[in-house]
């Protein structure tokens, strides 16, 4: 209920107000049957623009953090991310990785509509950066289509770091299905999935018009917080031994 409460009467209307955002390509999304929605990921607010376009409801796997802040706070964000159609599941790894694997066939199968980010995180400058192959199992096990979605311009609305949206226009585009029923019962062949995973990422690319990178993003922004630590404790070093110089403004 609160997912059509937000589509249509909550949320939906400012979005369109605000950022009056256009879709081509939505007759490429099946009317009916499970279907995942691969996009690419600029913006925490891309699961909020791809719903309100797209006729069918949108089932999206949300980080397990979502739904576990303690307070009201916490409370009103579990609330809401459930009310509109998201699904917590852990990214820890190992075991973890396997149950969001089957609660995403589990849903597939019950001929949901799934939106899936392939790249497994935001993009961290606006690039698109290698898709996990977890989406292939996904598409392979469940006996699925993948429709690949182009998010433009919603790294413009809530940029990273942000708390405040913007008003700016926002574009999707959502190209022809992509049939991968040729690797049937081959879940499980490494190269297989990733080659279909290549796949997905070349078609996100040519839709968007995004640069690739042929990394993972969350590597990328694990390296970044990383030389960002460092530095600090560079910095902070540096201070020390500049106390401890006779003659300086800090000794």
């Amino acid at each position: 209920m609160l997912y059509w409460w937000s589509k249509f009467v909550l949320l939906g209307p400012l979005l369109r107000l605000f950022c009056r955002p256009t879709i081509e390509g939505v007759g490429n999304v099946p009317e009916r049957g499970g279907a995942i929605l691969a996009s690419n990921h600029l913006a925490v607010v891309d699961s909020f623009f791809l719903p309100l376009l797209v006729p069918r409801r949108i089932t999206f796997l949300a980080k397990r953090e979502y739904f576990t802040q303690p307070g009201l706070v916490g409370w009103l964000k579990k609330t809401f991310f459930s009310g509109v159609g998201q699904v917590p599941i852990d990214r820890s790894g190992g075991s973890a990785a396997q149950a969001a694997m089957d609660t995403a066939v589990r849903l597939l199968r019950e001929d949901k509509l799934l939106g899936i980010y392939p790249e497994g995180t935001r993009s961290p400058d606006g690039r698109l950066y290698k898709g996990k192959t977890g989406v292939a199992r996904m598409t392979l096990e469940a006996c699925v289509p993948v429709v690949p979605v182009a998010m433009i311009g919603t790294d413009k609305v809530n940029p990273i770091g942000s708390r405040m949206w913007r008003p700016r226009k926002v574009h999707i585009k959502i190209g022809e299905p992509l049939d991968f029923s040729r690797y049937a019962g081959m879940a499980g062949d490494r190269f297989i999935e990733r080659s279909m995973t290549d796949e997905i990422m070349y078609a996100l690319m040519e839709l968007s018009g995004q640069t690739y990178v042929d990394m993972y993003a969350a590597s990328v922004k694990e390296r970044a917080a990383k030389a960002k630590a460092d530095d600090l404790q560079e910095t902070d070093g540096n201070a020390r031994s500049a106390s401890r110089v006779p003659g300086t403004r800090a000794s």
